[in-house]
C-alpha cells in the first residue's frame, strides 16, 4: 500500500457497530484502508488530538482533514471514489432520509436492548461511559428503564425488520436490488450489533429468513483490504499533510454562519462531550468544517454532519 497523503485512515475499534458500517462501506467501494485501532472508553488522548476532543467511534482520517461520523465519511467516500456507488438508484436523497432512521430509532432501539438486557453485567465505567453518551445526564434510571422494557423493545424492533423482510421478500440480494448501496451498510450495523451483543439475538433474528439471506450478503461484501497502523503513524500523517477543503459560504445558511466565524460543534444528545471549537472553512446544509491547529502537528481540518449536531456562534 502506497504512503500517500490520500490514503484512507480509520480510527477505530472491532467491537465498534458503527465502525462496522464505515468497514462495510469500504468492502462497498472495494477500497484499501488504514487501521488505526483506538480504546473503547476515554480518555482517547491520541484520537482527540486529531478531532478537537471529539470521542465518538468511528473517525476517518485522509491526511489532514478529519471527518467525524459516518454522515460525514460516506459523503466523503462517495466524493473521492464514485464508482461503484453507494447510490446505484434515483433515490440517493429518499436513502439518505432513511439514514436518519436507521442510525437514529432503529440504532437506539438496538442499543437500548443490548445495554438493557446486560443489566447488572455491564461494566461500571462502560455502563456509565455508553450510559451517558446514549441516555443523556439520567443515565442510570435509562439503563432500568430498558431492562425493564426489553419485551416491548423488541416489539419495537421487530416490526421494521419485518418490513425489511418484506422489501427482500423478491429474492433481490440487497435492499435496493442486486447492487449493495449505502443504506445496506446504515441497516446491517443494527442488525450486527443485535446478532453479536445480544444473547437472544440470533433466536430473535431467525425470523426474517429473507434479511438472514440479505446479512449473508453483506457480509459476503467483507472490509476492503485493510492493514494496520499505529495511533503515532496517523498523527505523523496529519503532521506531514495540509488539509485539502476549499472555503465554502452557504447564503441561506439559517445560523447566519460564514468562513472565519469562531464555533463550537457537538452532537445534539448531551453526552457529557467536550465541544470541538474551531474557525469556519466550509459550510452547506449538510457539513461543516472547521479549521484548528495543533501545536504538535500544524493546521487540521475537521469535519461535522450539520444533521443531529449543533453548531453554536462563540461570543454569541
Amino acid at each position: 500500500m502506497s504512503d500517500t497523503p490520500s490514503e484512507i485512515i480509520l480510527h477505530n475499534y472491532p467491537q465498534s457497530p458503527v465502525a462496522e458500517k464505515a468497514r462495510i462501506a469500504f468492502g462497498i467501494k472495494g477500497l484499501s484502508w488504514r487501521s488505526v485501532e483506538i480504546p473503547r472508553l476515554p480518555p482517547k488522548p491520541m484520537l482527540t488530538l486529531l478531532t478537537g476532543g471529539y470521542r465518538r467511534t468511528p473517525v476517518m482520517q485522509i491526511g489532514a482533514d478529519i471527518y467525524c461520523d459516518t454522515q460525514c465519511i460516506l459523503r466523503e467516500l462517495e466524493r473521492r471514489h464514485p464508482s461503484p456507488t453507494f447510490f446505484p438508484t434515483t433515490d440517493a436523497g429518499l436513502m439518505w432520509c432513511l439514514s436518519r432512521w436507521t442510525d437514529g430509532p432503529i440504532f437506539d432501539l438496538a442499543v437500548q436492548v443490548v445495554l438493557g438486557s446486560a443489566g447488572d453485567g455491564l461494566p461500571q465505567d462502560f455502563a456509565e461511559d455508553r450510559g451517558r453518551l446514549y441516555f443523556g445526564a439520567d443515565w442510570a434510571e435509562g439503563l432500568k428503564a430498558a431492562n425493564a422494557n426489553l419485551p416491548h423493545l423488541a416489539a419495537q424492533f421487530r416490526a421494521p425488520l419485518s418490513w425489511a423482510n418484506d422489501q427482500m421478500s423478491d429474492g433481490r440480494k440487497f435492499l435496493l436490488g442486486d447492487a449493495p448501496a449505502a443504506i445496506d451498510a446504515q441497516l446491517y450495523h443494527a442488525i450486527w450489533f443485535l446478532r453479536g451483543r445480544w444473547d437472544r439475538g440470533p433466536a430473535f433474528l431467525s425470523e426474517f429468513t429473507h434479511m438472514l439471506r440479505w446479512e449473508d450478503n453483506i457480509r459476503e461484501i467483507g472490509h476492503g483490504t485493510m492493514t494496520e497502523m499505529s495511533a503515532q503513524e496517523a498523527i505523523d500523517r496529519a503532521a506531514a499533510s495540509e488539509p485539502t477543503t476549499q472555503e465554502q459560504s452557504d447564503p441561506l445558511d439559517p445560523q447566519g454562519l460564514k468562513p472565519g466565524m469562531r464555533v463550537t460543534v457537538s452532537p445534539d444528545l448531551d453526552g457529557g462531550e467536550q465541544p470541538v471549537e474551531g474557525v469556519v472553512i466550509g459550510v452547506n446544509c449538510d457539513t461543516i468544517s472547521l479549521g484548528r491547529h495543533e501545536a504538535d502537528i500544524g493546521k487540521i481540518c475537521v469535519h461535522f454532519p450539520r444533521a443531529g449536531y449543533r453548531v453554536s456562534i462563540m461570543g454569541e
